[in-house]
């Protein structure tokens, strides 16, 4: 139905090149701890997924230190960010995904962050055109920018050239579906992991309460033509009990279990009673 990605995680290696490969994952998303930017060898990379047969589909700009609604931040991030974009798009990256803020934002500067975060956005927009690629901007929660479907709409409207990454467990004011439905062809990637509606927990798919079909269902009413591709790690967060560390083979078998609308096998047990930041 679609084809499966992976977020790469901060060790961009030939073994993890090899496993995609052998599961059956067909894209990456590079997307690498903050001090591993600068560290990147593009053309490594390159080779790699050339070997393999794995597409570079995506890379996640940097974020926490850089922000790019922020006063103090905003040029710095801009410039840092545009320099990633010409790197990765020279190895044939056409797809960046950035958060379109930090936080905490309090509802008194909620204003001036979300029009200092288009603006450069567009800014970044415009570069990245020069590139042959486009900036999707992630719906992300709590009291970031992009906490909902108005919101992300609004920040997309800065520039006609953004598109939207869908972060399945960001939303938690609104429902996933409804949020797909109103961001429609605009969303051109996606981060799919599930949570408990209380805060982002990142677990695979099976692991908490969205309804996958449903989420499914939403993707095929706006012919939704990317990736189905997971930002989860293979380790175990600390906010749930797995039996083992994941596979790529796990991603592949659950992806499949959702598309085929089978019961999705699960090893694991989330925490009781969890708080927001546990």
């Amino acid at each position: 139905m679609y084809k499966i990605g992976l977020s790469s995680g901060s060790n961009i290696t030939e073994e993890l090149f090899f496993a995609y490969q052998k599961s059956g994952i067909e894209a990456m998303e590079i997307s690498v701890s903050l001090d591993k930017y600068d560290t990147l060898d593009y053309a490594e990379i390159s080779r790699l997924a050339e070997k393999y047969g794995v597409k570079l589909w995506s890379f996640h700009l940097p974020f926490w230190k850089y922000d790019i609604s922020s006063a103090s931040m905003a040029d710095e991030t801009v410039a840092y960010h545009s320099e990633l974009i010409r790197k990765a798009s020279a190895i044939g990256i056409d797809k960046f995904v950035i958060h379109p803020s930090g936080e905490p934002i309090s509802d008194d500067e909620r204003k001036d962050r979300m029009s200092r975060s288009k603006g450069n956005l567009a800014k970044l927009a415009d570069f990245a055109k020069t590139c042959g690629a486009v900036i999707a901007v992630e719906d992300l929660p709590r009291t970031c920018l992009g906490k909902n479907s108005d919101e992300m709409l609004e920040l997309i409207s800065a520039h006609p050239d953004l598109r939207v990454c869908f972060d399945t467990n960001h939303m938690l004011t609104e429902d996933p579906c409804d949020f797909i439905r109103a961001l429609g062809g605009k969303i051109i990637t996606t981060h799919i992991s599930d949570y408990d509606f209380i805060n982002e927990r990142h677990w695979l798919p099976g692991e908490g309460k969205l309804d996958w079909q449903a989420v499914l269902g939403a993707f095929k009413e706006i012919n939704y033509s990317g990736v189905w591709l997971y930002e989860v790690g293979f380790g175990c967060p600390k906010t749930i009990y797995r039996e083992r560390r994941l596979t790529c083979e796990d991603f592949v078998n659950n992806a499949n279990e959702i598309f085929e609308n089978k019961p999705i096998s699960v090893f694991s047990k989330p925490k009781e009673n969890l708080g927001m930041w546990e």
